[in-house]
């Protein structure tokens, strides 16, 4: 082990000498409590006028946040930065940004139908992930949208050609944890998987964080199947992390459902709790954030999150 400092007890300043695998180590030594917000940014400008979500977030509790539909083709293209880039963005939180990329498909490279959002501009491609990298994201996040259509296999392979390009340039989560309907989660009981095979060929592919969806937020997904699968992950390859998303519209629910899923979500012995932007301006509340925060890792280390930007 490096003098890395813990996630959850570093500042503004100590963020700033982290390179992508001192995060991986720093997120590792702080035994399962540290909290991610997720901020959709075609959604619109956000909560509060002159501030982003991702600052919200930051501000009640959050020790990472990961942007969502980021078109990276088109900067003006996202409304939830109001005019900010993501070095800007940095400066101001001095916390880890990542960015979400969605797999495409193994023979569709561009979007099918009319969607929400240009998804064209936030799929893992060579040109995106390089961006990601340039623009100085911390981590990027590799999965499928609800309605992407994406595959575990087009996770898999993804995860492979980005690690095998770019290595430990950048932090890399992956896994299945949302869109059940064209194929299960990681964790569901009736899709007659062998899920810790799926863990192994994301690790051997080269994933740094495998990620879960969080029992109880979904149909079906209980503790005892998430935790057997994130032993696996800790064991397979020692020092993998596992991430476990509180996501599927159950992040706008109220604040004792999402301290009661937070519960669950600890016994996993996953080391990163995730929360999704299912609200009503491309997050959670802020409320929901900071209850995240408080049951997983105590009111102290939740203030401190909260008052340590500048320190």
């Amino acid at each position: 082990m490096s003098d890395v400092i813990r996630l959850i007890s570093a500042a503004g300043s100590d963020f700033e000498k982290m390179s992508p695998m001192d995060l991986k180590e720093s997120i590792f030594k702080s035994e399962g409590r540290v909290v991610m917000g997720q901020h959709l940014l075609f959604a619109g400008s956000g909560l509060v006028r002159g501030v982003t979500n991702t600052e919200v977030m930051f501000s009640w509790g959050a020790d990472m946040v990961m942007l969502n539909t980021m078109d990276l083709d088109d900067p003006e293209n996202n409304p939830g930065l109001q005019g900010l880039s993501l070095k800007e963005l940095k400066a101001r939180c001095r916390r880890p940004i990542g960015i979400y990329l969605g797999c495409p498909k193994n023979t569709d490279m561009d979007s099918n139908g009319k969607t929400l959002y240009r998804r064209e501009g936030m799929l893992c491609t060579p040109d995106h992930v390089g961006k990601c990298i340039e623009l100085g994201a911390d981590f990027i996040v590799l999965g499928g949208n609800p309605g992407s259509g994406t595959s575990i296999d087009d996770v898999i392979r993804c995860t492979k050609w980005v690690k095998d390009m770019y290595g430990d340039r950048i932090l890399v989560c992956a896994g299945k944890w949302e869109d059940g309907i064209y194929e299960k989660v990681l964790g569901d009981p009736v899709s007659g998987r062998d899920d810790k095979e799926i863990i192994r060929q994301l690790i051997d592919a080269g994933a740094d964080c495998i990620d879960f969806p969080a029992p109880g937020s979904r149909a079906g997904i209980s503790v005892r199947h998430i935790q057997e699968l994130v032993e696996y992950t800790h064991t397979y390859k020692p020092g993998t992390l596992a991430l476990c998303f509180l996501n599927s519209s159950v992040e706008g629910a109220d604040q004792d459902t999402v301290r009661l899923i937070a519960l669950k979500m600890k016994e996993t012995g996953a080391d990163i709790h995730a929360i999704g932007d299912g609200g009503f301006a491309g997050c959670t509340t802020p409320e929901n954030i900071y209850q995240l925060s408080v049951s997983i890792k105590g009111k102290p280390y939740t203030y401190f999150r909260m008052a340590s930007t500048n320190k």
